[in-house]
């Protein structure tokens, strides 16, 4: 039997890791100032993704869910190594662990592990693929699934991804990323069903 998915809060966490982990590779470092809104600001983005083959950075995240009464917050650290190993390794308040390699997600609490296939996860599996495409800087790809707005110049900028397929809109209303000069410094996920998830990011590496 297909285990079932609880996607709205997969999406959020691994939306919000992948997206974190690349901070010093996303920047364009160009002998003149380039506006966001330039034509060609996007690409030469992507392609400074593309070079980015390893990332760390800490985290506070902050999450705002419709079954709490109050926010819950959390902090840790973020590992990325190109192409497709992800990590997201909280220590505060309790220490847990989600490890992404390849299509096999490994989840860990205390003494408790779990470990899923992508693949039997169809309603996530789409977003994953998406985010990936953004840390490799396949603005193609990315572009099959979201409308891409570039917004603010290279001090500070904004990135907005509305997902273009129903099924991924299901799941995520809206990703949004700020960024000021070489660092993503915050990452806010708005889910379809009203929670939300804002992560703010120490670039270390």
């Amino acid at each position: 039997m297909r285990p079932r998915a609880r996607p709205g809060k997969a999406a959020a966490a691994l939306t919000a890791l992948a997206l974190a982990l690349a901070p010093a590779g996303f920047v364009l470092l160009a002998a003149r100032p380039v506006r966001a809104d330039e034509p060609d600001a996007l690409g030469q983005l992507m392609a400074l993704m593309a070079q980015r083959r390893h990332g760390m950075a800490g985290f506070e995240e902050t999450q705002y869910l419709a079954v709490l009464r109050h926010p819950a917050r959390s902090t840790g650290e973020l590992r990325y190594d190109a192409p497709d190993h992800l990590e997201q390794r909280t220590l505060r308040p309790h220490p847990q662990s989600a490890v992404l390699d390849h299509d096999v997600l490994t989840l860990r609490s205390g003494q408790r592990q779990r470990t899923v296939r992508l693949q039997d996860y169809p309603q996530v599996a789409p977003l994953i693929d998406s985010l990936r495409a953004v840390l490799a800087g396949d603005r193609a790809a990315l572009a099959r699934r979201f409308t891409l707005d570039l917004t603010g110049d290279l001090a500070h900028w904004q990135l907005v991804l509305s997902p273009l397929d129903a099924d991924l809109a299901g799941l995520v209303q809206r990703i949004r990323l700020d960024g000021e000069r070489d660092a993503i410094l915050r990452v806010e996920v708005q889910q379809s069903d009203g929670d939300r998830s804002l992560m703010k990011i120490t670039p270390r590496e």
